[in-house]
């Protein structure tokens, strides 16, 4: 059951779009609880444009009447997990955030031992109507409903729950698993117009995907075979269903099964705390998913975030015609450190998604709202960054910035062999981090950097040939210096890009914000999230580099940067 608390622990609240709102596993119980420390008033972590509230630990969007809602799980008594609540705030822009009461609170049979998460699906008339998680007198996971109290309120401030709750219950006749049967996805309509919905479980190893029916909402049977399933990966938490388009960038509703979709299942997997997805075909007819072919369905397989990312939910945002994804970053300091400084987990950047032309992988890049916050912009042309050289970036906020930078490579004859056992990115970039020299690369950004480079977070590329004689790109994120606090996980990332450097500048993005580095390669093709926490690097101490430590030169073709104002968060 410990294993279990701590998989809740690492919930955030999701989304509510047009047809879409996810709301964050949130486990209330009101006993045991925790008062909140002191907070120090010295808070060199706190971040500038990341959502968090003022205090305490969260883990929490849906566009309603214009306005963006994020639900949320926080802890109004303490900076670990505990005593949650759904807070809730409200946003015109994905950035800037107005703090409303909390939304919902344990009062049911259905739900008196926890609010988990959940997803709402607007229905006709413009209705939003939630399916939550409760756990039940028997500490049992039943999916439970919730609609708005007043629907001419654009905050929806008060939620009410159904009498008839709970609509899906375990049982025996069914054989769910009452410990794991949770995290109900946003419903679709299907061409026969009964609604569906999927609800993560697994049996012993096998994840499960299990899907629900209705003609009114109300009343769910259970299908006889689940969406989709896959041996050996054990609990499916959060699981995630949408279409996405074979061609352009505009985001699809949830139920659109038009002719030129594809669509993609993501799942958290509560045994390794990491997600995949795959991209793949929707069965109508049989109600059966279908990864294409290749497919890597494990924690080794495609993510939308190869660092901190969690419990991501995307949703349709009918006001701009996209689908926005939304990621929770935890922490990486000491469970003592959080509750010293009094707070604990923060929101990503919400990001655009949107299906490759390869029609292999997706592609994501931070909303365009965020750019509103941009200042003092620094522009550095066309440089060569000889091999074993690092500048400095001036001019800029290095502790709240958003940096773009493009290198291009010109001569690959001295490219290093790929091994054909290196298939484990993650791996190769722990072992290949950023002090040890290569041939092309390392070479990148070092963020919230010291001036002596005691600390610094690497962002970088290395370059290798493979057997095929094609290039290899690699992308990684090096945590191994980011502190001198030695208590802090600095786990290094890294992800494969699918790009050829030949044809193919090696574009790259970081939102830099006190603690957190948010990086987009190519375009998006692969993103990685550092949480980290420097001792010497804060605040105006922090500096911005770029670096090659190959042997071989590459080139600048461009910097831009710009310090970020600090967003309305609470």
């Amino acid at each position: 059951m410990a294993n279990f608390y701590l998989s809740l622990f690492l919930f955030f609240a999701l989304f509510l779009g047009h047809g879409v709102v996810e709301l964050q596993a949130s486990h209330h119980v009101y006993r045991n609880l925790q008062t909140s420390q002191s907070t120090s008033p010295n808070q060199p972590y706190r971040t500038g444009y990341h959502f968090q509230p003022p205090k305490n630990w969260i883990n929490g969007v849906m566009i309603y009447k214009g306005i963006y809602h994020l639900f949320y799980q926080y802890n109004p008594k303490g900076a670990v997990w505990g005593n949650i609540v759904w807070a809730h705030s409200t946003s015109k822009d994905l950035i800037n955030w107005i703090p409303h009461d909390p939304a919902i609170y344990p009062s049911q049979q259905s739900d008196i031992n926890g609010c988990w998460s959940g997803s709402a699906t607007i229905l006709p008339g413009e209705k939003p109507a939630i399916f939550y998680t409760g756990i039940d007198p028997h500490n049992r996971q039943v999916q439970n409903l919730a609609v708005p109290k007043n629907l001419s309120d654009p905050y929806l401030r008060e939620w009410v729950k159904s009498p008839k709750n709970p609509l899906m219950a375990p049982d025996a006749m069914n054989q769910i698993n009452t410990s794991s049967f949770r995290d109900p996805t946003t419903a679709w309509l299907g061409p026969d117009k009964r609604w569906r919905v999927i609800i993560g479980s697994k049996i012993n190893r096998k994840g499960l995907a299990i899907l629900y029916r209705s003609k009114d909402f109300l009343h769910w049977i259970k299908a006889k075979h689940p969406l989709h399933s896959v041996k050996g990966t054990g609990m499916w938490e959060c699981p995630d269903f949408f279409p996405v388009s074979t061609y352009g960038l505009n985001g699809l509703d949830t139920s659109d099964m038009g002719p030129n979709t594809k669509h993609v299942l993501k799942v958290s997997l509560d045994d390794t705390k990491h997600e995949y997805y795959t991209v793949g075909t929707y069965s109508t007819a049989k109600d059966r998913y279908v990864p294409d072919e290749g497919s890597v369905e494990s924690d080794s397989g495609l993510r939308f975030d190869y660092g901190k990312y969690y419990a991501s939910k995307t949703f349709f945002d009918s006001a701009k015609n996209r689908r926005v994804l939304w990621g929770w970053v935890n922490e990486s300091s000491s469970v003592n450190d959080d509750v010293k400084k009094g707070w604990a987990g923060i929101q990503a950047i919400p990001r655009k998604l949107w299906l490759d032309k390869s029609g292999k992988h997706l592609v994501q890049w931070p909303v365009v709202e965020i750019e509103k916050l941009r200042v003092n912009q620094v522009q550095v042309p066309s440089k060569l960054l000889k091999g074993g050289s690092v500048i400095e970036v001036t001019g800029v906020t290095a502790a709240q910035a958003d940096v773009e930078i493009s290198f291009d490579v010109s001569d690959f004859k001295k490219a290093e062999k790929l091994d054909p056992g290196w298939t484990n990115p993650q791996l190769i970039c722990s072992q290949k981090g950023a002090s040890v020299k290569g041939a092309l690369g390392p070479f990148g950004l070092l963020a919230l950097a010291s001036k002596d480079l005691k600390e610094y977070t690497a962002v970088f590329f290395r370059i290798f040939k493979g057997e095929d004689k094609k290039f290899v790109v690699l992308m990684c994120s090096d945590q191994s210096r980011s502190s001198l606090n030695s208590d802090n996980d600095k786990t290094t990332y890294g992800a494969f890009l699918n790009v050829d450097p030949v044809y193919e500048k090696l574009s790259l993005r970081s939102l830099i914000d006190h603690s957190i580095v948010e990086s987009f390669g190519v375009g998006g093709k692969a993103c990685i999230t550092a949480r980290v926490y420097p001792t010497l690097a804060i605040d105006d101490y922090a500096h911005l580099y770029a670096f090659n430590n190959g042997t071989e030169n590459v080139k600048i073709n461009g910097l831009s940067a710009w310090s970020m104002k600090k967003a309305q968060l609470y």
